[in-house]
């Protein structure tokens, strides 16, 4: 499939797990992808794997909690490929943050608001302007299972965060559709990355998390692949008439009318 070719796509924290999984789909199917992560080391990896296959994939180490580093990274990519078609704010994470709220502190709802959302926040107004230029755009924005239904292993800080994105999805989506430009949030259960892995095993026990799985219907965890195809529809041109959206992938843990 060569779905994006000629489109330019920026995702954010791709150096390693949904991110790098993200990134090597989009550009399996045409895209030109810029990869952000503060990880020089998994940018180089992924950077690799990618010309391993022939892929276009470049990199940039950032601190996205700097919102000059991130404006000067925009104009940068803006230089150097003329435009940003796509784009997947995938960076966040409860930062192994107490997942207890009584234990959380100031700092800890700081350092995870300001992950989850402000840094989403300022990538997605510096991109904005070029989209609004060329009349298109796709930002997929990385909601999560815990943003609607709340979390059973990370805490009220990293929940808070991610209801948030989805109300700011549904502002960005209202304001910039008559742009061509569509803004959709994805809401994953647990994906099974090493982090995520780490994480489960560290907040619950065996048998906990084996009753968590038999209340997924497909009895399953979510893999990086099911994102990634996920993000893939949303960001093609055939998603033009899905706006404001908040995609549920968890197997059916979670369900709404």
């Amino acid at each position: 499939m060569t779905r994006f070719e000629g489109r330019t796509a920026l995702i954010t924290a791709a150096g390693s797990g949904l991110g790098r999984g993200v990134a090597l789909r989009l550009a399996r199917e045409g895209a030109r992808v810029k990869i952000w992560d503060r990880d020089e080391a998994a940018l180089d990896k992924a950077v690799t794997e990618a010309k391993s296959e022939g892929l276009s994939i470049t990199s940039q180490a950032i601190d996205m909690t700097d919102g000059n580093a991130i404006e000067a990274a925009v104009a940068a990519l803006v230089a150097e490929m003329g435009q940003v078609d796509v784009l997947v704010n995938n960076i966040g994470g409860s930062l192994h943050t107490p997942f207890r709220f009584l234990d959380q502190s100031d700092e800890d709802w700081r350092q995870v608001i300001d992950v989850n959302v402000s840094a989403c926040v300022r990538t997605t107004r510096a991109v904005l302007p070029q989209m609004v230029a060329t009349g298109y755009g796709r930002i997929i924005n990385m909601g999560s299972k815990a943003g609607r239904f709340g979390s059973l292993f990370a805490g009220a800080n990293y929940v808070a965060s991610k209801g948030a994105m989805q109300a700011f999805t549904l502002q960005i989506a209202q304001e910039f559709g008559p742009n061509g430009i569509t803004c959709n949030t994805l809401c994953p259960g647990a994906i099974l990355t090493p982090r995520v892995k780490g994480l489960l095993e560290e907040r619950q026990s065996a048998q906990e998390r084996q009753q968590v799985l038999e209340t997924i219907p497909v009895r399953r965890h979510g893999a990086v692949q099911d994102v990634a195809a996920a993000i893939a529809y949303l960001a093609s041109e055939e998603a033009g008439f899905v706006n404001g959206a908040s995609l549920d992938i968890n197997g059916g843990q979670s369900m709404v009318i």
